[in-house]
C-alpha cells in the first residue's frame, strides 16, 4: 500500500525511516495483519489513535516530529499497555516489549513546586491593638505595657509598666500631652520624686519614673531608661491613647 501511494504523498524521509524500521516486528507481531489473516487470529488489541498518513487509508502513523526519527504525537508507553490490558486480549510479554519499545516513555509528573517562603515578621508593628495609628504613645492597661509609635510604625516597646490602683485608675481614652517637666516631684505626695514627667491631662496623670512593684495613683510609671526615652519622644501636644 505504502509503495503505491502518489508522488506527491511521499513520506518526509524521518517518517520513512521509522516505517521501514517498524515494519518488519510489526508483521511479525501481527499488527499489520492481512485481511485473511486477520479473519483467522484474534485481532490486536486497538491502541490509541495517531494522525493518519496523508493520502493513505490503510495505515496510521502519527505525524512527522522534529529532532528524532520517532514522530511527535505518538502515544506513550503507558496509554498502550493500558489499551492492551482494556481489550482483554492475551499478548506475549515479549510482544508487548516490542510494542512498547516503539513507544516514549510517558511524561513524569512534574515535581510540586515549593511553598513559598513565610514573609518575615514585621519587627518595626507595633502589636495589635485599638491604638489608632495617629496615636505617638499607646497604653495597655490590663497587659501592664506601653510602647511608643511613629505613622503606625513601632519605635520604642512594648515596654513594662504600672498604671493606677482601685479607686485611683488610669484614665482610659484619647488624651493630648499637655506639658513637660524633667525633674518633677509630687507635692501631693510629699514631693516624691517624678523624673521625666509627661502629662497628658490637666488632673496630674503622667508618664514618669517610678517604681514597677506596685500600682501608682494613676499616672503611668516606667523604668529610667523608658522614662527617659517617652520623655523625649513625647511632645505637646502630641495624641495619647490608653485602653
Amino acid at each position: 500500500m505504502i509503495s503505491s501511494m502518489n508522488a506527491k504523498h511521499h513520506l518526509p524521509p524521518a517518517l520513512r525511516r521509522t516505517l521501514r524500521a517498524a515494519l518488519p516486528g510489526a508483521l511479525a507481531l501481527g499488527v499489520l495483519a492481512s485481511p485473511a489473516v486477520a479473519g483467522a487470529a484474534p485481532a490486536m488489541p486497538r491502541l490509541p489513535d495517531v494522525p493518519a498518513v496523508p493520502g493513505s487509508d490503510g495505515i496510521r502513523l502519527p505525524a512527522p516530529g522534529t529532532g528524532s526519527d520517532l514522530p511527535a504525537g505518538l502515544p506513550n508507553r503507558d496509554q498502550v499497555n493500558d489499551a492492551i490490558d482494556q481489550s482483554g486480549i492475551p499478548v506475549p510479554r515479549e510482544a508487548r516489549d516490542a510494542i512498547g519499545r516503539a513507544f516514549p516513555e510517558a511524561p513524569k509528573p512534574a515535581p510540586k513546586p515549593a511553598p513559598a517562603p513565610k514573609p518575615a515578621p514585621d519587627r518595626n508593628a507595633p502589636p495589635a491593638s485599638p491604638c489608632p495609628k495617629t496615636a505617638r504613645v499607646c497604653v495597655d492597661i490590663d497587659n501592664a505595657r506601653t510602647w511608643l509609635q511613629q505613622d503606625g510604625r513601632l519605635v520604642h516597646g512594648p515596654v513594662p509598666t504600672k498604671t493606677g490602683r482601685a479607686g485611683q485608675e488610669t484614665p482610659r481614652g484619647t488624651f493630648h500631652v499637655v506639658r513637660k517637666v524633667k525633674d518633677e516631684v509630687s507635692r501631693e505626695f510629699g514631693n516624691a520624686p517624678m523624673p521625666y514627667a509627661v502629662y497628658f491631662t490637666n488632673n496630674g496623670h503622667a508618664f514618669h519614673e517610678g517604681s514597677l512593684d506596685g500600682e501608682s495613683a494613676g499616672c503611668v510609671r516606667l523604668n529610667h531608661a523608658d522614662a527617659k526615652r517617652f520623655f523625649e519622644f513625647l511632645q505637646v501636644g502630641d495624641e495619647v491613647f490608653i485602653y
